[in-house]
């Protein structure tokens, strides 16, 4: 008996080790199988981003999703405030945005197609357009819009003159500053006439009087200045003058001093002023997971001010939930590392210098909406670009996108292959004409100094026989 018992603990044993080297090799084989398909993977989109055209195609998709999800979420947020403002038609706002997004599609289309080149010739007059227009907005011309006077009416349609001099400046700003570039390392030749023409947009939009506005410009400028290699401390010293000029106009009128002290102390603050942030995160926090369900939100029921302008993304995260937010998150994300690689990519400097410059706008202007829905920002009334309803923000945002699409179309790879292999499915379908190659400026040549001779080397000019002037040679 005790022999058998103790063969069969070898046999047991044995059956044991066997099964657990079996059970190695099967997860070796699945750390094997997985790591293969990350490789395979990571080799697959390693060769799709080398390809001529990734940058122009990544930047058409994010643009069509998120004006694709703006349209939908503005169609659920908006169909109470439709149908409480006229009773006609839940569909009243939602048929207007769809308009803008239809004028900002042909926006889009003259963004990509127009050359580079002309683009930063017309900078300058368009810069003077946009002066005159946010000087027309504070004369009777204007109407106010939400307690400030933004909007100009042109008979059906209305425009906002602050989102074109957004891209204004971004534009006609790089153009002055690459075309001094040599000089830019004398503070002079660096800060004016940029900073000088930005404070005057700063003016005239404050008069609106509209601060969110403003910041979006603040952005832009510092961009700017940051990608054509400004020093550090002069960053130092727009940040100081920034925090002053929030800290007066916040005690110039009681409704921003009342939001910036209900941000700082919300235990404290005036009920009235914390309704509509908690209220965002009151919709936050039912959405969950996975969200209650595209349509079923119930912020949109007048319980959430303004849901479908600069709250959306509140909307989003009750009705689309935490995964529908990180989809949002990362459709932003996705537009800041293709619009750097786009600056990184060019040869252009100003290429380089707008593509940044509008990239950092567009997240920033995200980030920030964001951030006071979410409560880590003052509430500072900026709409989430293509989200948002609203009119001139959508279309002027999707001629941003047209803009960049063509900086993807000037990297040098896309020149080579767009010249050597033809336009594409794309361009074939919007009739794009191929880009030009990138030729850099002439150097202007300077002329040689002549180095004084020694005094006792001078010699007098050669006079001629006849008694002339000096300098003349004399006949041979």
């Amino acid at each position: 008996m005790t022999i058998t018992s103790r063969a069969d603990g070898r046999d047991q044993s044995g059956e044991d080790e066997s099964g657990g080297r079996k059970a190695r090799r099967s997860k070796a084989k699945r750390d094997r199988s997985k790591r293969s398909w990350l490789i395979a993977i990571r080799t697959a989109l390693t060769a799709w981003l080398g390809r001529p055209l990734a940058s122009f195609h990544l930047i058409m998709a994010i643009c069509g999703l998120l004006a694709g999800l703006g349209l939908i979420m503005v169609l659920s947020a908006s169909s109470v405030s439709s149908y409480d403002g006229d009773g006609s038609s839940v569909y009243a706002l939602f048929g207007k945005q769809a308009m803008f997004v239809g004028i900002g599609a042909v926006l889009f289309w003259f963004g990509v197609r127009i050359p580079l080149p002309r683009i930063r010739r017309l900078s300058g007059p368009g810069m003077l357009v946009v002066v005159v227009l946010l000087i027309a907005v504070l004369t009777p011309l204007g109407t106010f819009v939400y307690g400030a006077r933004r909007q100009l009416d042109l008979g059906p349609l209305s425009v906002q003159p602050v989102e074109l001099a957004k891209l204004g400046l971004a534009l006609w700003g790089a153009h002055v500053l690459i075309s001094k570039q040599a000089m830019l390392h004398r503070w002079r030749h660096l800060l004016v006439p940029v900073v000088p023409v930005a404070l005057l947009l700063f003016g005239l939009v404050m008069m609106q009087p509209d601060l969110g506005s403003t910041v979006s410009l603040g952005v832009v400028l510092i961009a700017l200045l940051w990608f054509v290699g400004a020093a550090g401390r002069l960053f130092a010293t727009i940040f100081l003058a920034a925090l002053g000029g929030i800290v007066v106009l916040a005690l110039g009128e009681q409704y921003r001093l009342a939001r910036i002290v209900s941000f700082l102390n919300p235990d404290t603050a005036d009920p009235a002023a914390r309704y509509q942030a908690d209220q965002a995160q009151f919709a936050l926090a039912d959405g969950g997971l996975f969200g209650q369900g595209l349509g079923q939100g119930g912020s949109k029921w007048n319980y959430l001010p303004n849901v479908h302008h600069d709250f959306i993304f509140a909307l989003i995260g009750e009705e689309l939930g935490f995964v529908g937010s990180m989809v949002v998150l990362g459709l932003y994300a996705a537009l800041a590392i293709v619009g750097l690689r786009i600056a990184l990519r060019n040869v252009d400097p100003w290429i380089r210098v707008v593509a940044g410059t509008l990239t950092v706008w567009l997240v920033s202007q995200a980030a920030i909406n964001i951030g006071y829905v979410v409560g880590l920002l003052p509430v500072t009334g900026i709409p989430l670009p293509l989200i948002s309803y609203g009119g001139t923000s959508v279309a002027v945002t999707m001629l941003v996108f047209g803009i960049l699409a063509n900086c993807a179309r000037h990297e040098p790879e896309s020149v080579a292959a767009l010249r050597s292999q033809g336009p594409g499915r794309f361009g074939k379908l919007l009739r794009l004409p191929a880009p030009e190659p990138y030729r850099p400026p002439p150097e202007r040549r300077k002329a040689p100094r002549r180095s004084p001779a020694p005094a006792g080397n001078r010699t007098p000019p050669a006079r001629s026989k006849t008694g002339g002037g000096h300098g003349r040679r004399p006949r041979r």
